[in-house]
């Protein structure tokens, strides 16, 4: 297999379909958790202090947008470079490029605040990105909301293009 194959990654890492789109695997979690009395995060029950995945997006595919009710870090690993897109909770638009081109304003590492609206896509053609993600406190679907055009164009209509790129049209079951 050839490394530069995003089959390869999947084969490789054990890579599973994500219901936002692309493959990822569960790679870390902590031992220990939190309570949502401890934090200021709105859930029901205990979490995990983190988690950590690898996941890897192709260029043929998007990353949905969705939310999360915690913090998550991205670290780029390989492959092309990709696209954060970001609507935070103050409804602004923010885009982070992860990759290695550092002068072309791509960064190795970022944030994607809690409660945010974020999808991503790969920036080239007919390639992948691999990356790893760790939310904290620690990712549970039941935290993970998915988003369909029709719920974003309402509160957001001047993100149509991005939502109609990123947003599912009905959400999958």
């Amino acid at each position: 297999m050839n490394e530069n194959n995003a089959q390869y990654w999947v084969s490789k890492l054990g890579l599973l379909p994500h219901p936002e789109g692309g493959y990822f695997k569960r790679t870390f979690e902590s031992e220990e958790c939190t309570s949502d009395q401890a934090l200021t995060v709105n859930y029901e029950g205990r979490r995990k202090l983190y988690t950590s995945i690898y996941f890897l997006l192709t260029s043929k595919d998007v990353s949905h947008l969705h939310r999360l009710k915690s913090d998550e870090l991205w670290y780029y690993h390989g492959g092309s470079p990709l696209t954060i897109h970001i609507i935070n909770e103050t409804g602004d638009y923010e885009e982070i490029k992860l990759g290695m081109n550092l002068d072309n304003g791509e960064v190795l590492q970022a944030l994607v605040p809690k409660n945010s609206i974020f999808g991503s896509s790969v920036m080239a053609e007919d390639t992948y990105s691999l990356v790893g993600c760790m939310v904290s406190p620690g990712f549970e679907f039941k935290d993970f909301e998915l988003f369909t055009q029709a719920d974003l164009l309402v509160k957001y209509p001047q993100y149509k293009d991005l939502i109609m790129k990123l947003a599912y049209e009905v959400i999958p079951e």
